[in-house]
Order: C-alpha cells, then structure tokens, then sequence
C-alpha cells in the first residue's frame, strides 16, 4: 500500500524529550472504514483508534501504539485527519447548511479543500515550557510568591479523560485540564483541579495565554457569505464529526464495492477490504469501461 509523509505542526516528544516530527501514514482501507463507522465511544477515543492503524512511524518509531497516538498534541492529531481525510476520501469539502439569520434561513453551500485550511506549525518544541507570571498573578504559599510555572500542552490523553466533562461543566472541565498540563509553580507541584482552582483569575489567564501562543493552531472557523441576503457569518467546522460522518455515510457504498468487485473479479472479502477507497474506485472504473465496451460491441 502507497505510504505518505508529513510534517507535524507541533510534534511528538519521546521519553528522552527528543521531539519527533516526520510522520509516515497510509490511507484507511476498506477494513478500517467499515471497523470506525461502527465504533462506539466519544470522538477523541476514536481518532486515538484511526491514527493507530494508519500512522506507520512518527521520526524513528514504529510501530504507533494506541498510546502513542493518544499522547500527540490535539493540534497534531487534528491535522492528521486532514491528512488522511486527503488520502481516503479526497480534499473537496462539500455541505450545505442553513443562514443563521433569523430573517434569512436560506440554505447556504460551501464549497472548500482542506489542503486551504490554514496551518500555523508551532515556533516553540518540547515536551515542557515555562512562563513567569506577572507580580499580581505570583502564586502565594505559605508566605512566599511563586511567578515559575512549567507546563505542557494539551494532548490526545487530555481530550479522551475531559470530553464527557467539558459537556457537563465546561469551567471544571478547563480546571482539569490546567492541572494535567502545568507541572509546577516555583517549586511545588501541580496535581489537582483544586490546587489550580486557587489560583487567581488573573494567574490562569496568564497561563492560558501563553499555553495558546505556544501551541500550533489550525484554524477551523470559516467565514461564509450567505447569497440570499449577502450577510457574513462564522461557521465552526467540526473536523472529527465531518470525518467520522464522511466514514458512516460511505458505509453502505462501501459493501455495494465489496459485492461488485467481489461478483466480477471473484476476490475474497479480505482482499478487497485490505484496498484503499482510491483503489476500489480505480478497479470498478476500469470494469465499468470494460462492461459498456462489451454491451456496444454486441
């Protein structure tokens, strides 16, 4: 199978902090599409069990273990379905949805590649970063202020342990996360939502600033002009649910390709599950050519 690489906007740190970013990756087959439409479970869980079957080496390691796959950067993670959304299912986006307006709701087409999103590959690498905080934000314990504080960006792991959170209690959600990313003020370690509930407002802020500048960033809002009543509006492009739909959707052709490649050409299941989509769509273009070419010469 045709193999691809990549660059990651961030990067994945091993145990020694080397910082790994080439990445090596293959698109799904048919076995793998039919497998993740029907997975359940939330949607970082399955994008950990995507890029474990298609990602084949990140700089010198191979294999990708779930576990590697689920310590990336959420930024990392995000463009590597883009990549594999282009090698699976090609880089047109097509939808279609409705003017938020009130006094409009005409449907509204949108028409894009995600080779155009753009991509803004993070300036700073390593598995730990530091920030002094400004003297109002000092962190104070035990008499002594603490402005040092050591922090890692948000991963896959983070995604996978909050999602169900963020939808129950969104500020509890962003407490946990802030207490598995920063490692250390001065220094005392960080271990709890509590320990980072205490913090001041104005210290969280900080943190969370500069978590932001640091981190590698895909912009995933779309400016849309609706053509009924020539109005702008932002529309949020939910990258895990259009893949994961693009996969469920394509469910039903996909056991319509297996039956007619299998009819015609007498392979096993196994074989053409173990295709690609670009392939499967490659072998039944050339029988449907060869089909009307035996009908018009009767």
């Amino acid at each position: 199978m045709e193999e691809r690489s990549c660059i990651l906007p961030g990067g994945w740190a091993d145990a020694q902090g080397e910082i790994h970013n080439r990445v090596v990756f293959s698109a799904l087959t048919g076995r793998e599409e039919a497998l993740l439409a029907d997975t359940q479970g939330n949607g970082p869980a399955k994008v950990t069990a995507v890029l474990s079957r298609c990602l084949k080496q990140i700089g010198s390691i191979r294999p990708i273990s779930e576990s590697i796959a689920r310590e990336l950067l959420i930024v990392d993670r995000d463009f590597l379905l883009l990549k594999l959304h282009e090698a699976t299912f090609g880089s047109r986006v097509q939808a279609t949805l409705p003017c938020p307006w009130p006094d409009c709701g005409e449907k509204v087409d949108i028409d894009f590649t995600t080779e155009d999103i753009p991509v803004s590959p993070s300036q700073e690498k390593g598995p730990r970063f530091t920030v002094v905080l400004s003297p109002e934000a000092a962190f104070v314990k035990n008499g002594k202020a603490h402005r040092e504080v050591t922090f890692r960006l948000p991963t896959g792991a983070d995604q996978e342990r909050l999602s169900s959170r963020l939808a129950e209690n969104e500020a509890q959600a962003l407490s946990e996360l802030l207490a598995r990313c920063i490692r250390s003020i001065g220094p005392h370690e960080m271990t709890s939502a509590e320990q980072i509930e205490a913090l001041s407002p104005l210290a969280r802020m900080e943190i969370e600033r500069e978590m932001l500048r640091i981190a590698p960033k895909i912009e995933l809002n779309m400016e849309v002009n609706c053509p009924e009543c020539a109005r702008l509006f932002t529309v949020p492009f939910d990258l895990q649910d259009f893949f994961f739909g693009e996969m469920r959707t394509s469910r039903d052709l996909l056991y319509r390709e297996v039956h007619y490649l299998a009819y015609h050409y007498h392979w096993s299941e196994k074989e053409i599950m173990e295709m690609p989509k670009d392939q499967r769509r490659n072998y039944i273009e050339v029988l449907a050519d060869e089909i009307e070419r035996l009908n018009n010469a009767v």
